[in-house]
């Protein structure tokens, strides 16, 4: 059966001498993985296609077990997440999260747009920190797990100020904040970034800006968010949190000379 597709690579496996395995995120399909022969040929008309985080229309023969890879046109490329070492590390956590989270062949057309949205972005503008905490909070959904944050886990009062509590799975209002003996330290303004990031339709995200306290806050939540209700441990994370050290030791010794 033959299979014409639109995906982005999530991450390729070495097979043999010449060959890859490529793992493929797609919107008609979800998850594949396909056979790429020879694509570790330098001539290969395969090679430029089958490297992480490119996207493209994918054209693979399917009978029975893996995939063999026919054509790959390349629809982005995002060379400059490719070339740029911390979009490379933003890039490479979001493909590994969700290849964690996504079982093969269930199809999510609205994940696949998030995943491409947030590629498109990353690598064009920037704001590479706010981006993978919008698919950090939006790829909860896929888990089941999401907490709840348009009302008082509680007592369902919508009033604000609403106060996250990890233990509860959601926000608590002023009246019941008290049922949390170890709120976490964060504050309303992180609460209310991560609740429109539930909300938000990517494609109309303007300029975000964000104090770094609160992005800080942020990732505070949501690390421990994910170790207490997900569970997946993502190896890219260890080399996200070193190049996030360095960028940050290098911002407050430039702000030392200002």
């Amino acid at each position: 059966m033959l299979n014409k597709v639109e995906g982005i690579v999530l991450r390729t496996t070495d097979y043999g001498e010449t060959h890859k395995i490529i793992t493929v995120y797609t919107e008609e399909l979800g998850k594949v993985a396909l056979m790429a022969r020879g694509a570790k040929k330098p001539k290969s008309r395969f090679a430029a296609a089958c490297q992480p985080y490119v996207q493209a229309v994918f054209v693979f023969n399917q009978s029975r077990g893996m995939g063999s890879l026919s054509s790959a046109d390349i629809v982005n490329s995002f060379r400059y997440i490719r070339s740029d070492l911390m979009k490379t590390a933003y890039a490479s956590y979001a493909v590994e999260l969700l290849d964690k989270l996504t079982e093969d062949r269930e199809p999510n057309p609205p994940l696949y747009d998030l995943l491409s949205d947030i590629f498109l972005r990353m690598n064009d503008e920037g704001e590479e920190e706010i981006l993978i905490r919008i698919f950090e909070t939006k790829m909860l959904y896929t888990t089941g797990a999401a907490p709840v944050l348009h009302a008082c886990v509680n007592c369902g009062n919508m009033e604000e100020p609403l106060r996250f509590s990890l233990s509860h799975a959601g926000v608590l209002c002023r009246d019941c904040i008290h049922l949390d003996k170890y709120p976490l330290p964060v504050g309303p303004q992180a609460v209310k970034l991560m609740r429109l990031f539930q909300q938000l339709n990517l494609a109309r995200l303007g300029k975000i800006s964000v104090k770094p306290e609160t992005k800080k806050q942020l990732q505070l939540l949501l690390e421990a968010y994910y170790d207490e209700y997900v569970g997946v441990y993502v190896k890219a994370k260890r080399f996200l949190k070193q190049m996030e050290d360095l960028e940050n030791r290098q911002v407050d010794k430039d702000s030392d000379f200002t």
